[in-house]
């Protein structure tokens, strides 16, 4: 009873400390681009879909100083790219900007553009962009970009914290039975994952050896989650190719572990006639191979990514209500009700997370599952 009375205590300071944080953001975070100040509902939109982004840089805030000139506080991110002319190395913060508007950076012999945060190698003999009618670059061509991106940031953030966590969870164990700091947080949810998900949709029989990749994607993507509400502007698991490559990982365990029943009643299903069997096992691989792994990271992505675009229209209210309300009421009104949205937020956090391990967990039972065969007849 006293942990779970800590444990709430806990989730209550985290709670308030991250709506804090999140109305910081909204208070003294940047509220302007690269291009000027942002006080238009287009710029609005702009900045929204740039903060959604992931990007090779973080820009914290921005502002005006005495002399009329903005500065933007942040920090740059190591950029590595794959070149025509081999391996490129250096840190975004080189990027300066040209006589076109657009940034530029030399090594060596390669020139390199960023253009909507992708980064092209310009055409030998090019020293500026030209774009077609689309405003598609003719004169550059996109390189293998292994840089080290807020995203891979985050991730690597996480797998940190992740590390600490269990770690201190593992030495408390050692000690005694009740483990003592951070795993006394821990501790209950992964207990938890245990009892509420696996055991019920995989069963006593094999549910210990799908627990490390349960525990691992569950604390993933709530931790994940969590720093998406931070000032740092974490947007990872609402990146689609990190909820896409979550989603093969669950299938990939589901395909490679199915029991002999569940492919024989996926490929030639009992209990119907012959001939419909062929077309009833089209749609049952369809189903495991794209439909369960697209549901997974489509609901994943769209969830977080809609979190994060409602604070960030919230936020803007300040600046689109000025007019009609005045400076301090759309500003009051826009952090109650950006607190308001954050506190939910840090609900979804969680429940994302525990969808995703459930569902997982569901699709794994589901194949790993033995008939009882005499039992049925």
């Amino acid at each position: 009873m006293m942990i779970a009375t800590k444990s709430i205590k806990f989730f209550t300071i985290l709670a308030v400390v991250f709506s804090s944080l999140t109305c910081f953001a909204a208070s003294g975070g940047s509220t302007d681009t690269k291009e000027g100040q942002v006080n238009t509902p287009e710029s609005i939109n702009a900045y929204i879909k740039h903060h959604l982004a992931d990007s090779h840089d973080f820009a914290l805030y921005s502002y005006t100083n005495d002399a009329g000139e903005r500065k933007h506080v942040g920090f740059p991110l190591p950029v590595i790219v794959w070149t025509s002319k081999g391996l490129k190395t250096f840190m975004s913060s080189e990027f300066h900007h040209n006589d076109d508007g657009h940034v530029i950076v030399e090594k060596g012999d390669v020139k390199l553009v960023k253009i909507h945060s992708k980064i092209y190698e310009l055409n030998e003999g090019a020293d500026h962009v030209v774009f077609d009618a689309h405003h598609h670059a003719t004169n550059a061509h996109k390189v293998l970009d292994f840089s080290i991106t807020k995203s891979v940031f985050g991730m690597l953030l996480a797998g940190l914290l992740m590390l600490l966590g269990f770690s201190s969870l593992a030495r408390g164990y050692k000690k005694g039975a009740i483990p003592t700091g951070v795993g006394r947080l821990l501790e209950p949810l992964v207990l938890y994952v245990r009892d509420d998900i696996a055991r019920p949709n995989i069963g006593e029989k094999k549910y210990k050896k799908f627990m490390p990749y349960l525990l691992t994607v569950f604390f993933f993507i709530w931790i994940l989650n969590l720093l998406g509400l931070t000032p740092l502007g974490f947007n990872v698991t609402g990146q689609i190719a990190v909820t896409a490559c979550l989603a093969i990982f669950t299938a990939v365990i589901y395909l490679t572990n199915g029991s002999k029943d569940f492919w024989a009643h996926t490929l030639w299903m009992p209990g119907v006639p012959k001939i419909l069997r062929p077309v009833l096992a089209l749609i049952e691989l369809v189903g495991f191979v794209l439909i369960k792994p697209f549901s997974l990271l489509v609901r994943l992505f769209a969830n977080i990514t809609a979190g994060h675009f409602v604070v960030m229209s919230l936020i803007a209210l300040m600046i689109t209500l000025k007019n009609q309300f005045g400076p301090v009421a759309s500003t009051g009104m826009s952090l109650l009700l950006t607190l308001f949205i954050s506190v939910i937020e840090i609900l979804v956090a969680f429940l994302q997370a525990f969808i995703f391990t459930m569902l997982s967990a569901l699709f794994i039972g589901m194949a790993v599952e033995e008939h009882d065969h005499e039992h049925a007849h």
